[in-house]
């Protein structure tokens, strides 16, 4: 039953239902001139929600790519459409279908020959079909990793469509928490919204339109406590998208790939488009710190040659994916067939199924937009930077992936071979600082190297990545001027060569940089080679080959000279040093910065030099090297733990890695805590302190203006001491 407050309310819904609002049946996405002079009045006196604090930690939403356990749909126009979009879904997730009479639509559904197993049927009243934006969203909790709701005011004047979160809500018996009431109140829509799974999501600046009395900031506020979006990019609205959904031309297929509509040069939205487009490969990377992929899908002509605003708004990335099922629009049109081979192309293993939505887009929407996703329950979510073409071909191949669930990861495997009709082998990865790892041998030049990855839970579910994988997979290709030095990192070299291999036949150029300027040579054939120096010490040395810098080679070499000391670095306990332990030479009299990192659970204690029996107690000293010296960092094992997300004390610092937005989740203190957080190098980059008054459970930092790499960050509140690494990309 909707929820009323007020005479005032039931009057405004009163006219609703019986006025000419409906006069216009189906309801398209816009909103009517009959909507549009009760709106400002309906939003002055919509009814409250259930739940209208956010949740009490941070949680994530999901990339509509991930695994999902079902799709709703509202059947309230489009029956035809509707049907077909059943008849492929209900083979892979449940289909929920709101409806006000259950029979109609089951004999509909019959007489079309889809069966009705998998099928759920829900009685309840609604406005119209477009349940992509007055749909729920879901987001999984900080504190269980449980799957719960989200909800946003629907920016249309719809009571009933309004109110289908809380039904879904109830039906499934999850948390819904919503966006209806001040200071959390946002306008939105659901076809204005994607996110990566990792904290970023787009919106076309609709969003800030629609909420014109909030600020951007307390926007990204709401957006941030409610899903979990720590940077949430806004682009200009489209001139000739008369709805500003960025569904109608913009969609992620995964974590970093844009699937971006394209029109002819100059036409309708395109210049748009591509600017915006542009704002973003050169403003934001990926959640891998790289540009963000892009495939390129036409926008078509109607079958008269119109583009909008003289036709309908024709697309093909209004698109939903379901598991390994991506129901994409048609049209009758000659691009159709174009369009689903890009959408093959670009996610391999995926079933491609085109349904015709001719009848549908005049009402400015597709498939996306009348389905809505549910989140799978306990999700294993997998992060992995896909290699591009491999610059080294000798092996070893570190392979790495994140891989996390709530319940935690009991195995995690990569799946690899060069031969997929021969199969895969699965071989077991090792759990290193929050990362998953594993060393595919060295294979031959010019070989391709295909795998996946799969991993456990503690709740014996397994998942996969990609999604779709052994028929979907990633694959890296050992070609070209690959090369490699035959020195690995660090290793002592004794003569006044070094030598290195490339990986094709003929004749290339090759340039090494010593530090101290380039030496062009010649190179016959694959090698070996070699190189003369003239430097000691340790050096970075580059190679690029025929003038590419696409495939320079970058390395450090220790090269040892006749008189030169040596040091030995070493650690005990649990870790890590820069340099790394191991055996360095150096001029007499150099000066030479030390720096300890302790592993998960440990904290650094001391840094032992010999000889004189040196006792110093910063993470980062300088040594001055007179003889042969041994440096040793020494850890101590925490008392704190610091690697338990569930833990109750102590503090947690996510997301990890990130991209210089730090948050730092903090227990209640009856004294002063003081924050620092330092470089490897022990450079101070941020102190700060949160007084013993403070109730805000979380502090926000802001490293973005950092270089990439590891950073350290404790926490002290005079008693207990605890340390963190993080990564910035």
């Amino acid at each position: 039953m909707l929820p009323t407050r007020s005479f005032k309310v039931l009057f405004l819904i009163s006219l609703f239902l019986s006025t000419s609002l409906f006069a216009q049946d189906p309801l398209p996405k816009w909103m009517t001139e009959a909507e549009k002079e009760i709106y400002q009045e309906y939003l002055e006196n919509i009814p409250e929600g259930k739940s209208t604090t956010p949740p009490s930690g941070i949680p994530r939403a999901p990339g509509e790519f991930e695994e999902v356990q079902g799709v709703i749909i509202t059947w309230a126009s489009y029956s035809n459409e509707l049907r077909e979009i059943v008849r492929h879904a209900r083979q892979v997730v449940k289909v929920y279908i709101v409806c006000d009479n259950i029979s109609y639509v089951q004999n509909y559904l019959t007489n079309g020959n889809v069966p009705l197993d998998n099928i759920e049927f829900l009685q309840a009243s609604f406005n119209s079909v477009w349940v992509r934006d007055f749909g729920p969203q879901s987001i999984y909790l900080a504190e269980d990793g449980q799957l719960a709701f989200t909800d946003w005011v629907y920016n249309r004047p719809r009571p009933y469509d309004d109110q289908i979160p809380v039904v879904m809500a109830n039906h499934l018996d999850l948390p819904i928490y919503q966006m209806t009431n001040n200071p959390n109140r946002l306008i939105a829509t659901g076809g204005n919204f994607m996110t990566d799974g990792f904290g970023t999501a787009f919106s076309s600046e609709l969003i800030l339109t629609e909420n014109s009395s909030l600020s951007e900031t307390q926007i990204d506020n709401i957006v941030y406590n409610f899903m979990g979006i720590e940077r949430y990019i806004k682009m200009p609205e489209l001139p000739f998208d008369n709805i500003s959904h960025i569904d109608m031309h913009m969609k992620l297929i995964n974590e970093e790939t844009l699937l971006v509509g394209q029109f002819p040069t100059g036409v309708s939205d395109g210049p748009y488009i591509e600017s915006n487009l542009q704002e973003v490969l050169n403003t934001y990377p990926s959640v891998y710190n790289r540009p963000y992929k892009v495939v390129r899908i036409p926008m078509p002509a109607s079958g008269s040659g119109y583009y909008s605003p003289n036709t309908s708004y024709r697309t093909y990335t209004n698109s939903i994916i379901l598991n390994g099922l991506v129901l994409v629009p048609t049209y009758g049109l000659y691009p159709d067939n174009q369009a689903l081979q890009i959408y093959q192309e670009a996610m391999p293993g995926y079933n491609i199924v085109g349904i015709n939505m001719e009848s549908v887009i005049g009402a400015s929407g597709a498939i996306h937009c009348i389905s809505r996703e549910i989140g799978a329950d306990d999700p294993i979510l997998f992060a992995h930077a896909s290699p591009d073409t491999l610059a080294s071909w000798q092996g070893p191949y570190e392979m790495k992936a994140a891989i996390n669930s709530f319940s935690g990861i009991t195995q995690a495997n990569i799946h690899w071979t060069t031969d997929p009709q021969q199969g895969f082998t699965a071989q077991q990865m090792v759990l290193e600082n929050d990362t998953f790892r594993f060393s595919i041998p060295r294979q031959e030049c010019n070989t391709e190297i295909f795998y996946y990855f799969s991993a456990t839970n503690a709740n014996e579910k397994t998942g996969t990545k990609p999604l779709v994988a052994p028929a979907g997979h990633y694959s890296l290709f050992l070609d070209g001027l690959g090369m490699d030095f035959y020195s690995d990192l660090q290793q002592v070299l004794t003569g006044e060569t070094v030598n290195f291999q490339l990986c094709t036949e003929g004749q290339h150029s090759y340039e090494w940089d010593f530090g101290e300027g380039a030496i062009p040579e010649t190179a016959e054939g694959p090698g070996p080679h070699e190189v003369t120096y003239q430097t000691t010490g340790l050096k970075t040395i580059s190679l690029t080959v025929d003038g590419d810098t696409q495939v320079t080679r970058t390395d450090y070499v220790q090269v040892a000279g006749p008189n030169n000391i040596m040091l030995l670095v070493e650690t005990e306990g649990q870790g890590s040093t820069v340099p790394q332990a191991g055996t360095y030479y150096y001029e007499p009299g150099a000066n030479v910065e030390l720096t300890a990192s302790a592993s998960s659970g440990w904290l650094f204690d001391h840094w032992q030099v010999m000889p004189g029996a040196q006792t110093l107690d910063t993470e980062t000293i300088t040594i001055t090297l007179e003889e042969n010296t041994t440096a040793t960092a020494v850890f101590q094992q925490s008392t704190v733990s610091i690697t338990t997300p569930e833990r109750k004390l102590g503090f947690m610092v996510y997301p990890n890695p990130s991209d210089g937005l730090i948050n730092l989740s903090l227990p209640a203190k009856a004294a002063k805590v003081e924050i620092l957080v330092t470089n490897l190098q022990g450079q101070i980059v941020y102190r700060g302190e949160i007084p013993p008054s403070s109730t805000d459970p979380l502090l926000r930092i802001n490293l973005s203006g950092q270089p990439a790499g590891i950073y350290l960050v404790r926490l002290t509140d005079g008693n207990i001491s605890q340390l963190e690494k993080i990564m910035i990309r």
